[in-house]
């Protein structure tokens, strides 16, 4: 492919100066139709058509000629991006692979750990937990037969970060007065429902006092929070999924895992050519490896190739991260702008609704792109009546289906929440409009229009 910078848009500005975020910027960049707003980024992100381009030519190169470009460039081309990523975060590069999203990679760690025989094994994770790797944390507790438990840790918002921290060790404090052993913690950088920033350096720091495991879920993080640090916070493994907030294409994460880790990780999922057994079997038939020879370490060489799947997107991460760079101006200032936008525009919403932002005090739950608006919807009343999932689907059809846009809405401790996601393709005019939206489907709610809607059902 060659250097790309000379094929990057210039958005009508010389190349020093930073383009301005908004809908300009959504016009002349990305891919939306033009009828349709993006206010929930952080459910499946998406990418402006200059990396969309770079993809398409990757992909063609696999066409053009598929053995000497997966058994060759691909490699090549794989390395490149893992450095680039490698340095955003400032750790090593033989500690970063690609996998194809922040669950696989969870579920990568969880299916590799050998749990102790005695039983006495506990996974913690907070309430907050992504909803799939809960379910992860089920599957691997069945799976062991006995072997490995979970436990939840509460968490009561709006709180400081402290309290977070002090709950989760009085949990390990719990666990161990039991006669058992915390063996792994699973948690956010930023959590899903509500989109909040989580202390996860702090939670790692306790992790390492009391010689747990610790396992950062990062699924919302990479190119929206200050990450360039995780070699300092030094977590055991960390995933972080690219194609959120870093304009990378779908599915695509970074998996981190330190080297005084990695062969904890003895598979792959799928296991694929990389593994070695530790004993033959069958015989002790000899296992060919049909891939070119590269000289990278197990870890490494193991993630490379995982079965035949279009890995295009991992080649897009170098791409994007310099596409970020020249033309929106470097992930600090992507940052801050799209912190301050969140901030901003969550309070915008808040006062259409008459209600009120989810932040603690010390405004460290808000240090994100994320925010998450209290509606004003009787969730007693709707929850005892049964109709919660009818009033869901009605919500999210509704602002689907008349107003062309869609947000993330749940309930959370009691409390019906919208959570909103700032961007660069979108400016606070766009967080006003969606106030007012949001206050005209809630009053018709109120006025029970759900009870007798068309709107399909979003409930599957």
């Amino acid at each position: 492919m060659g250097d790309t910078t000379s094929d990057l848009p210039t958005c009508g500005r010389t190349r020093s100066e930073p383009v301005k975020f908004g809908r300009a910027l959504r016009d002349s960049e990305f891919l939306f139709d033009p009828s349709y707003r993006n206010l929930n980024h952080g459910s499946f992100g998406t990418i402006p058509s200059h990396i969309r381009n770079l993809m398409r030519q990757y992909q063609d190169q696999a066409e053009a000629k598929p053995d000497p470009f997966i058994r060759y460039t691909y490699p090549q081309l794989l390395d490149e991006s893992r450095a680039a990523v490698a340095k955003l975060l400032g750790v090593p590069t033989e500690t970063c692979v690609f996998v194809s999203n922040a669950t696989m990679g969870v579920n990568t760690v969880l299916r590799n750990i050998v749990w102790n025989k005695d039983g006495k094994d506990e996974i913690l994770y907070f309430e907050t937990i992504y909803g799939g790797c809960a379910k992860t944390v089920d599957y691997v507790a069945e799976y062991s037969r006995g072997l490995v438990h979970s436990r939840c840790v509460p968490i009561l918002y709006p709180c400081p970060d402290g309290d977070i921290v002090e709950n989760f060790e009085k949990a390990v404090q719990e666990v161990e007065k039991e006669g058992r052993r915390v063996r792994l913690a699973l948690f956010d950088v930023v959590s899903s429902n509500p989109g909040v920033r989580f202390p996860f350096e702090a939670i790692t720091a306790s992790c390492k006092r009391h010689g747990i495991l610790s396992l950062v879920d990062g699924a919302q993080g990479i190119g929206m929070v200050k990450l360039n640090h995780l070699g300092e916070v030094d977590p055991d493994f960390f995933v972080s999924n690219c194609h959120k907030w870093l304009h990378v294409p779908r599915g695509c994460a970074v998996f981190y895992v330190p080297l005084r880790n990695q062969g904890l990780i003895r598979s792959t999922v799928p296991t694929s050519h990389g593994f070695e057994a530790a004993e033959l079997q069958g015989g002790n038939l000899k296992r060919v490896n049909p891939l070119p020879p590269n000289g990278k370490g197990y870890f490494v060489n193991g993630f490379q190739f995982v079965g035949t799947v279009d890995n295009a997107p991992y080649l897009c991460v170098k791409d994007a991260i310099k596409w970020r760079e020249e033309v929106l101006g470097g992930e600090v200032r992507i940052r801050d702008e799209l912190i301050k936008m969140a901030r901003e525009g969550g309070r915008l919403v808040a006062e259409a609704l008459g209600t009120e932002v989810l932040d603690n005090k010390e405004g460290t739950m808000s240090a994100c792109a994320m925010t998450n608006v209290a509606l004003p919807l009787p969730a007693e009343d709707i929850e005892a009546s049964g109709e919660e999932p009818a009033v869901h689907s009605y919500v999210l059809g509704t602002l689907m289906e008349e107003y062309q846009t869609f947000v993330a809405v749940f309930i959370f401790q009691g409390r019906w929440w919208a959570r909103l996601s700032a961007q660069v393709y979108l400016d606070l005019q766009d967080f006003k409009w969606v106030g007012g939206v949001l206050k005209d489907v809630c009053d018709r709610v109120v006025r029970g229009e759900y009870k007798k809607s068309n709107v399909p059902d979003t409930s599957v």
